[in-house]
Parts: structure tokens; sequence; C-alpha cells
């Protein structure tokens, strides 16, 4: 009986997928529903500082730091850490306080000590410190820069890896390979818990093991992890996933002609600001009445954080819709009093409060 009834779900699948050719494929988004649910909580939260495109949230348990295009800077005085001649990408501090940097261009420092990185390596967008002093480093893609992410994800590219340097020698060791974009890291235990953006997950990675989602079906993208002071963990979602996005996705004619034709800020594709030109997608989906633009209208950006519990399930989040302006959250970090997050599209970085 059971073998029948698996013969059954074969032949109904290759059926429906014959059908699909002709009636077309339903194109399904995880609601924002349950711990999802929308609010203004972003938009309501006291802005601690503005900068231009602020990103990389991370703390050395003194002070916290952060990214502003080619500039290092601490938050707590504004003051320049170090500057850069390409954008930093990702920075992390170790429990000894010393930063990790990494640049557009793919250079990788630590404690301001150039680490040489495998041929190849050129998309940092991850970095986190392990328990033993192990430095784990992703690499979004092998074809584009970590600023090239949207052209990343409109190849529908799954090229990512996670790499480990030990902490003495400087050796570097390849742990996982065809990633769709980790742009999080997060050691839980003596295991790495990255994001994979371009397939809306979790995922817990292991040396010569398949990847163990924890957490998929997401509404967003998802981008940088960090430790929350409970025990679980902070994600920062930096851009929505919509229906018009995945019809694109899914037409691969049409997506080469768009790449082609269109230029790259037009492109129907997520973002991390929007509503700047009217040449942008998605005008006539972005309802106004009375000059108001409406919370639930269909948008390129968005502004989102989870706050997850110990086993990396949603329990609380908090938003800015498709009216506000504080979208593109990029990263977030643990305070004594809450947390900080970077939203990078809405050139800010706010404080929630615990």
């Amino acid at each position: 009986m059971d073998g029948g009834r698996l013969l059954l779900g074969q032949a109904a699948v290759i059926f429906d997928r014959l059908l699909d050719r002709i009636r077309g494929k339903a194109v399904t988004i995880p609601p924002l529903d349950g711990a999802f649910r929308p609010n203004a909580a972003l938009e309501e939260c006291e802005a601690v500082a503005a900068a231009t495109a602020p990103d990389n949230l991370c703390s050395d348990g003194r002070c916290v730091f952060y990214s502003s295009e080619n500039q290092l800077r601490r938050l707590e005085d504004g003051a320049v850490v170090s500057r850069h001649d390409a954008p930093v990408a990702a920075i992390a501090a170790s429990p000894a306080g010393d930063l990790a940097v990494a640049l557009d261009d793919g250079r990788l420092f630590i404690a301001e000590r150039q680490i040489v990185m495998p041929d190849g390596f050129f998309c940092p967008t991850a970095l986190a410190f392990g328990p033993n002093g192990s430095l784990f480093v992703a690499q979004g893609s092998r074809r584009h820069r970590p600023s090239d992410w949207v052209v990343d994800l409109l190849e529908k590219n799954a090229h990512g890896s996670l790499w480990r340097i030990a902490p003495v020698t400087g050796d570097v060791a390849c742990i996982a390979q065809d990633l769709a974009f980790p742009g999080g890291l997060a050691c839980d235990g003596d295991t790495v818990v990255a994001t994979e953006s371009w397939r809306h997950r979790l995922i817990r990675l292991r040396p010569h093991r398949t990847p163990e989602p924890v957490l998929a079906l997401l509404p967003g993208y998802p981008g940088r992890l960090a430790s929350a002071a409970d025990g679980g963990f902070w994600l920062a979602l930096f851009a929505p996933r919509n229906r018009l996005i995945e019809f694109v996705l899914a037409d691969d004619a049409y997506r080469a002609a768009m790449m082609r034709e269109v230029p790259r800020e037009h492109w129907i594709a997520p973002a991390l600001s929007s509503g700047e030109s009217f040449l942008e997608p998605l005008q006539c989906g972005a309802v106004r009445t009375m000059g108001i633009h409406k919370p639930w209208s269909p948008t390129r950006s968005y502004g989102l954080v989870a706050r997850l519990d110990a086993h990396f399930r949603p329990i609380e989040s908090f938003h800015s819709r498709a009216g506000g302006r504080r979208h593109g959250v990029t990263s977030v970090v643990q305070t004594g009093t809450g947390a900080l997050v970077t939203a990078k599209g809405g050139n800010a970085i706010l404080q929630i409060r615990s």
C-alpha cells in the first residue's frame, strides 16, 4: 500500500509539472504573520546616530563599531578608527579586542595584519570569531563583489562558501561550498550557523557534512546574525520578497534582457531603499491615498529585524513598512539596554530598547 501511494504521489508531481506549462505556476511568498506580524516598531525607535549607509555593527565589549562606506567608525564618539581604499564589507571583534575588517575587493585584515586568502576569494560578506579564537569568513559569491549582491541574486548563483582561519598559524580551510550567498554568521557551540540569503533560510554548517536547515521559508532575504542577551539571536533581513520579483527570477529570458538593457537601479529586484525616482518599478503598486504611501503596498525595500530564541525560532520582529524610511536593515548588535540596528537604506543607526 505504501509503495502504491508513493507511485501515485510521484505521478501527481509529474502531472502537476506538465500542467504548469499550460496554466502557469503559482508563486507563493511566506506571509508576514505570527512572529513576523507587521508593525511600525523601527519607525518609532530612537535614532542614536545619522550616518551614510551605516553597516556592520559589532562590539568588543567596551565600544561599538560600525562601517560607513570606506570608513570604520566608533559609535560612542563618532571617531574614525580607520580609512580604507575600498568599501568595508564586513567587520568582527574578537574576545581579545582585535578587529577583523574585510573590504569589498576581497582583502581581509586582523588587527591590521593582512591575511592571505586563496585565489578566487573576493566576496567577503560576514565575519565571526569562534570561541577558540578562530575567525570564520563567509564568501557570498565566486563571481561578484559584496556590493554587487543584486547581480548575484538575479543570476541565481549558489557559489558561496565558508572558511576558517586558525588563530595562531593563520592557516585557511574551507568548511562548506555551494552556498546561496551566505550573508551572516553566528557561532552556536562548536558549530556555525549561516544565513543563505538567496534560499531564504538559516543553516547549520559542520566540516564535511551536508548543511542542516534550522529556519526556512523566511519572508525576506536574511543578512547578518548576532547573539542576543537571552541566549537567542538577532537576525537582520535586508530586503523583502514579493511575487513580482519571484516571477522575474522564474523568467530567464526576461531577466537576461532586463539586466542587459535597463540601468541597475531600475531593475525589478530587491533594494535597500526605494521611492527616490519615478522610474523605479512597482510605482503603480505603491498605493497612495490623500498623499499617504500605504504601509501594505508592494515594495522593493523594507525594514525588518527579528529576534530568535536559542533554537532559532522567531519570537518577535520589528518593522519599517512600505511607507517608512528606515529600510535596508543589514546588521544588529546586542547592547546592555537592548539592540542597535543599522538601517543602511535609511542612513540611520537605531536603538531597540529591551
